[in-house]
């Protein structure tokens, strides 16, 4: 009879260790309340007590390290739940000039190259293998410095058990979060994080990170539930930055690679007609993302170097194609929204803080 007894409990226990340790791990999918957790740890980010003393505080997880600024007036946080998972959360703009300049500096580089932050300081990344995807120039200046502080850590979380980090931002932090994933996931390609760890991404309220080049790659690499791009509908800032798609903006093979053969072959005037509206319609595409890169990259560089100042600007990707990355999960503003969040032109974020989009969580049906 003891020996039954003493057996009986030890099934139960290996029953149910598996649920208990399945219990603690991440899973694929947008979970709502996982998001939640996730937008008022955010809030805390912002490091405004005003601000965040407004929302409830996380209920499971705590904050073990507020790092300091870097870069452009970056900033990260990292958080703790159980052992198995932790939380990295990147503040987005502050009200402070060169963190607005991290966006405005919006000329786009190849999504694998070198950074030069000083003479001897050489930051290498790659983000996507595909050689014709490129991102935000602003916000992978962000992310060289914030990454470096962050290695450390997820290697002291990792010798600690830590397996598994959600990674959150929103506004500009989302913006870096779509780098920084695209990163560490091209870092466990290359073996120099363990390929044992599983990143979870939520980007909320977040801009447009690069081209559709580099979002192919990046919605293939967090395929299967592991990324998400959240969005008010109402709100401006993930329909930023300015897009202009010109003909090199296609895959190689295309309809507009052998054009003008094609006009040779109508008879005049036709041939003359087709050219001209087609060189009508080209032309001011091509210009205006020349311009693009001239103000938003190389007279903006001058402005980001009164703040870093050995930073030595990169060639410019010849491209503006910013399109909308990763899976989205909408909140979709109706009427009984805009009641409570009228637009207002004096008030241009009255669609982008965490109030507006927490409310519309609480309104999504799963």
């Amino acid at each position: 009879m003891k020996t039954i007894k003493l057996i009986y409990p030890t099934f139960l226990l290996i029953l149910f260790i598996p649920l208990f340790l399945s219990a603690q791990h991440l899973k694929p999918g947008f979970d709502k309340e996982e998001y939640k957790e996730l937008m008022l740890i955010s809030a805390r980010s912002t490091s405004d007590s005003d601000y965040y003393n407004t929302f409830p505080e996380p209920q499971h997880f705590k904050m073990v390290y507020h790092s300091h600024e870097m870069g452009l007036a970056n900033m990260w946080d990292l958080w703790k739940g159980d052992k198995s998972v932790a939380v990295i959360s990147i503040r987005g703009t502050t009200s402070k000039q060169e963190s607005w300049l991290a966006n405005f500096y919006a000329a786009m580089v190849p999504a694998r190259g070198k950074l030069q932050l000083s003479e001897n300081d050489i930051f290498e990344y790659q983000l996507a293998p595909n050689p014709k995807a490129a991102v935000h120039i602003g916000w992978l200046l962000s992310t060289a410095y914030l990454s470096r502080d962050m290695l450390p850590k997820i290697d002291s979380c990792y010798k600690k058990g830590t397996r598994e980090f959600l990674i959150m931002g929103h506004s500009q932090g989302g913006g870096i979060a779509y780098l920084l994933t695209a990163y560490l996931l091209n870092l466990q390609d290359q073996k120099l994080i363990p390929a044992d760890i599983r990143f979870k991404t939520y980007g909320s309220a977040s801009p447009k990170p690069g081209n559709l080049f580099f979002a192919y790659d990046y919605e293939a690499m967090t395929k299967g539930g592991w990324a998400f791009n959240v969005v008010n509908s109402a709100d401006w800032v993930p329909e930023t930055p300015v897009s202009v798609q010109t003909l090199n903006d296609f895959n190689t093979t295309n309809p507009f690679v052998d054009v003008q053969s094609v006009f040779k072959k109508q008879k005049f005037p036709k041939n003359m007609v087709m050219k001209h509206v087609f060189k009508k319609m080209e032309k001011p595409a091509r210009k205006t993302q020349r311009n693009y890169e001239k103000y938003l990259g190389e007279m903006t560089s001058k402005l980001i170097k009164s703040y870093l100042p050995d930073f030595i600007p990169p060639q410019y990707y010849p491209s503006s194609h910013y399109v909308r990355t990763g899976t989205s999960i909408v909140l979709n503003a109706d009427d009984a929204y805009y009641k409570l969040f009228p637009d207002d032109k004096t008030k241009i974020f009255a669609h982008h803080a965490h109030t507006q989009y927490l409310y519309l969580l609480e309104q999504l049906k799963d």
